[in-house]
């Protein structure tokens, strides 16, 4: 019923020969609807969940080749929290972190504070994080949709309005300063548009091996 509220057409009065350039929307791999406006459904989805309407283990996945649109709220997918990146084209900050100081300070006055004694007083932890639309949940499924990028300084990088040529260069003086220095790629503006930066580069080793990059995305038996 939600989902109809959004715009979903029931399966049932799906017709093909109406509508045969929508987008099949589907619940934990079930076909239930179908949509019109898949870029609005996927936006306004994505908007409640960062604003803690919509539980944020929730994965959001929209196929555009294959025009469908998936929805999975079922338990045992694996996920990992990921900074938001501010990609609103009409916004002053486009391209940044949704991350700012003043939410490090609240971070940083709730765990100094003297509120222990108070249980009404407000905690800022990490879930104001996740509902405040700073910090996502995203599952193996749901990555391969976005745009992620290392490190805050890429982030830096890609807004340049620097040429490839004269990146290249700087990335030469730099590492003939520092020859351990992670190699970073050229940016191109016109075509890297980042959607999310990772915690820490750290961050895409499992929590058990920490030595294979993303060792449990894949099933045991493998």
């Amino acid at each position: 019923y939600f989902l109809e509220e959004w715009g979903m057409e029931p399966l049932e009065d799906y017709v093909p020969s109406n509508s045969p350039d929508c987008t099949r929307v589907f619940v934990n791999g079930v076909w239930v609807g179908t949509h019109r406006e898949p870029a609005q459904l996927v936006d306004t989805m994505r908007r409640l969940r960062r604003r803690g309407d919509i539980a944020p283990e929730v994965s959001i996945i929209r196929d555009i080749r294959e025009r469908e649109f998936k929805i999975f709220t079922d338990a045992g997918r694996v996920y990992r929290p990921l900074f938001i990146v501010d990609d609103d084209p009409e916004s002053e900050t486009k391209g940044e972190l949704v991350l700012q100081k003043e939410h490090i300070h609240k971070l940083m006055n709730s765990e100094y504070d003297e509120y222990d004694d108070d249980p009404l007083a407000s905690h800022y932890t990490w879930s104001s994080l996740v509902n405040d639309g700073v910090v996502e949940y995203v599952d193996a499924e749901e990555e391969e949709t976005i745009m992620i990028a290392m490190t805050p300084e890429d982030l830096e990088a890609s807004k340049s309005s620097l040429s490839e040529t004269q990146q290249k260069s700087l990335q030469m003086e730099e590492q003939d300063l520092d020859p351990a220095k992670r190699i970073k790629p050229t940016y191109v503006s016109s075509t890297h548009t980042f959607t999310h930066c990772e915690i820490h580069p750290s961050m895409i080793l499992g929590v058990a091996a920490s030595i294979i990059p993303f060792p449990d995305h894949n099933q045991s038996p493998r």
